[in-house]
């Protein structure tokens, strides 16, 4: 009996060969060398040569082999991202890992995300790509003003990027949003309106922004001549403990009639204990708020709400962590994104 009559009649069906660099060579009527230089963007071919081979490789859909391509030069073409699980609320994910796939969509390297817990040992996903040479680059957030992975990576010649900055003696890139700024100009809003008690619900102290965000508050208490009210949670306390918290301090008698909330997951939770507490938004207090993205107005209008463009952090962190790999100095890889308030402002 012959493969077909096994197969009850049928041929049996064959796999699609994977495009390869030489089913580009062909299909374009250039070398396999050619080929190969164009998609790595080099100097010496031409814009045409390597528009031409990006969109046969593109219709192919060719994917380089990253075990061969380990093989032949030691590199992964692999970008690792360390991210908190505990940042996905309020899309702050989703925003970060576009920005970075926008730039890495132009290049040679792929995105993996290593995700991990706050809670954990941070060093943990950082040992593990520099002990299995896993990564080309690496990008880390939640940073702290000694951190100890950027001085492991530092130590191990790792290239790497960091959202944020640490105090550390060793130069190193980093995209950071200027906290300091926000936390001032947050201020600034709420004595506008006439609140002159004001609570902040502020980063942790172990991170580098929760000095930056305490400068530029107490810098405009100082200003605008208001007062702090003391809040003591924070934006990584569960979230039903800061509403609770909230609806405790509203309740009493040393109640805020202004609050700024340095996340945006946060200041969901400040409203609805504002709420839990029979007060209101916008008339009993207001509040100010980061976001990065928005969604807090749809929610209660009554919000400020100050955006914090996480997408443009992750496009730049992608630049910086590949102009290190390519040797550039750490010196010329640090940027700093300003506040930007609602255009109805």
């Amino acid at each position: 009996m012959d493969t077909k009559q096994k197969s009850g009649g049928r041929a049996p069906a064959t796999v699609p060969e994977r495009p390869t660099l030489k089913t580009i060579a062909f299909m374009t009527g250039l070398g396999v060398t050619t080929v190969s230089r164009a998609l790595k963007d080099a100097p010496d071919i031409g814009a045409e040569t390597k528009e031409r081979v990006r969109m046969v490789a593109s219709q192919l859909g060719y994917q380089p082999n990253r075990a061969g391509v380990r093989l032949r030069t030691g590199k992964t073409n692999v970008i690792a991202l360390v991210l908190s699980v505990d940042e996905e609320i309020m899309g702050f994910t989703s925003q970060m890992v576009f920005g970075i796939s926008e730039v890495l969509a132009e290049t040679q390297y792929h995105l993996v995300v290593v995700p991990h817990s706050h809670s954990k040992d941070t060093m943990v996903p950082v040992r593990y790509i520099l002990d299995t040479g896993s990564a080309d680059g690496v990008i880390i957030t939640r940073i702290e003003p000694d951190d100890p992975r950027v001085r492991l990576m530092s130590e191990r010649n790792m290239p790497f990027a960091t959202h944020g900055r640490t105090d550390m003696d060793i130069a190193h890139p980093f995209h950071d949003f200027d906290n300091e700024a926000f936390a001032y100009e947050a201020v600034r809003a709420l004595v506008a309106r006439g609140r002159r008690r004001i609570a902040l619900l502020q980063p942790p102290s172990k991170l580098s922004f929760y000095s930056h965000t305490r400068i530029g508050f107490q810098t405009g208490l100082h200003d605008f001549g208001a007062e702090e009210v003391h809040m003591r949670v924070t934006i990584d306390t569960p979230l039903n403990d800061i509403r609770d918290a909230v609806e405790a301090l509203m309740r009493s008698a040393n109640a805020p009639d202004g609050i700024i909330s340095s996340a945006g997951s946060g200041a969901i939770a400040i409203n609805a204990g504002v709420e839990a507490a029979g007060r209101r938004l916008g008339t009993d207090v207001d509040m100010v708020a980061k976001q990065s993205a928005e969604i807090l107005n749809w929610i209660r209008p009554e919000i400020i709400t100050i955006y914090e463009d996480v997408r443009h952090a992750g496009r730049e962190l992608a630049r910086a962590v590949i102009a290190r790999i390519d040797g550039a100095e750490p010196e010329q890889l640090q940027s700093i994104s300003p506040p930007v308030w609602p255009k109805s402002r």
